[in-house]
């Protein structure tokens, strides 16, 4: 269900250019769910391939995703705003980075630089909107996420 959410709030917000939710919901499956959180981020990941098809973007999600997953879970006893907001800013700006391996493989290293280059007004949309959403929302859902998990335990 926290996949399909995830799914549909991305398509909810997908008039706001590349300002998504993705990313501050995959932080707080990390640090909620531990290594459960794989279900949620792959159910998400799974419904993007299934609506718009696999493509070359498509590899990119399948590790993106983990590493900030990762590197939230490694933050988890954090908790303070500003920590969410600057590990969501800083996944929003180096995504494209992140995703240049892939272009590197399939393109040679002129395609992946140029791609990369070439998103980065892009990235800083990213960056700043999940800055914003991290610093507002990251705390309060975090604590709500927590609740609810704890009466199904």
């Amino acid at each position: 269900m926290l996949g399909a959410l995830t799914f549909a709030a991305k398509v909810a917000m997908s008039g706001l250019p590349n300002i998504e939710p993705v990313s501050l919901f995959v932080m707080l499956f990390a640090v909620v769910f531990g290594k459960k959180s794989v279900y949620p981020i792959y159910t998400y990941v799974l419904m993007e391939f299934l609506f718009y098809g696999l493509h070359l973007w498509s590899i990119n999600y399948l590790y993106v995703w983990v590493v900030l997953a990762v590197a939230a879970w490694l933050l988890r006893k954090m908790t303070h705003p500003l920590v969410w907001a600057v590990l969501g800013g800083g996944f929003g700006l180096l995504f494209g980075l992140l995703c240049a391996p892939v272009y590197l493989v399939s393109g040679g290293p002129g395609f992946a630089l140029s791609w990369w280059i070439s998103g980065i007004p892009v990235d800083a949309l990213h960056c700043a909107g999940n800055f914003v959403m991290a610093l507002l929302l990251f705390v309060p859902l975090r604590k709500l996420l927590t609740r609810l998990y704890a009466k199904i335990q």
